[in-house]
């Protein structure tokens, strides 16, 4: 099984997997790819299955990761995905494995992920994690857990920042906090704004466009994290019509 390596010199006509074959979110995926040139130059790697397939690996130093997580010479793993007929075909381990050669050869301690506590979508399956020798290292509420992959035993462990655990989100509403690192999330905001609109409900958007903004903000999965009357709600990137379901059951 062959991957590709997608680099600053070839990401411009390479496929990156997210939002694969999904028109409407052309515009995220452009933005995506900026993003991710970007976080190359500050060591992030992107591995992908040489095919028109959704199989792919993102990580980076930990220190550089858009996320509040304290985890000083750890790699962070922002997204490991196999899907579809690719499952179960040894993708995800092999994946892990570059990651992990990586790591090491960086003179790294270890590696770092958020799972969920329980099976959810866009986060990873905690169980998978654990097969491979990873173990819970922190938790956040409401369901957020980091995983670790340590060889290094003397290192420190990885933990979320205290901050975030207390951290308020801005106020009346429902507000989402994002950054470009999802085409998904950028690309369902404004349908779910017309949602809102219909419901007569106020929906802001906080676009966290640097790493400090992502590490010092209310949001632990700070790809989507959605909030109302800053109260968290959901991480989940959801579709127009389960967004409506959810606004009625607010009321």
């Amino acid at each position: 099984m062959e991957y590709m390596h997608i680099t600053r010199e070839n990401i411009d006509h390479e496929h990156i997997c997210c939002a694969l074959g999904a028109k409407q979110y052309e515009h995220a995926v452009l933005e995506k790819k900026q993003w991710l040139c970007e976080r190359m130059e500050e060591g992030l790697v992107f591995y992908r299955l040489n095919e028109r397939a959704k199989v792919f690996i993102e990580y980076l130093p930990a220190e550089k990761a858009w996320i509040p997580i304290d985890a000083p010479n750890y790699m962070y793993i922002n997204c490991l995905w196999v899907s579809g007929r690719y499952k179960d075909n040894g993708h995800g381990k092999q994946l892990l494995e570059k990651c992990k050669e990586d790591a090491m050869a960086q003179g790294m301690d270890g590696i770092v992920h958020i799972v969920g506590k329980k099976k959810m979508p866009y986060l990873s399956d905690k169980p998978y994690f654990e097969h491979l020798g990873f173990q819970v290292v922190d938790r956040a509420e409401p369901y957020y857990e980091l995983v670790a992959l340590k060889w290094n035993e003397q290192a420190p462990l990885p933990a979320f920042k205290s901050s975030v655990k207390n951290a308020v989100a801005a106020g009346e509403g429902i507000h989402v906090y994002y950054t470009a690192q999802c085409p998904f999330a950028v690309g369902i905001l404004e349908d779910l704004r017309g949602v809102a609109s219909e419901k007569g409900v106020a929906f802001h958007t906080h676009h966290l466009r640097t790493r400090e903004e992502a590490q010092q903000g209310p949001a632990i999965w700070t790809t989507f994290s959605m909030f109302n009357n800053g109260k968290f709600l959901t991480h989940e990137i959801m579709s127009p019509n389960k967004f409506e379901k959810l606004l009625h059951n607010l009321k």
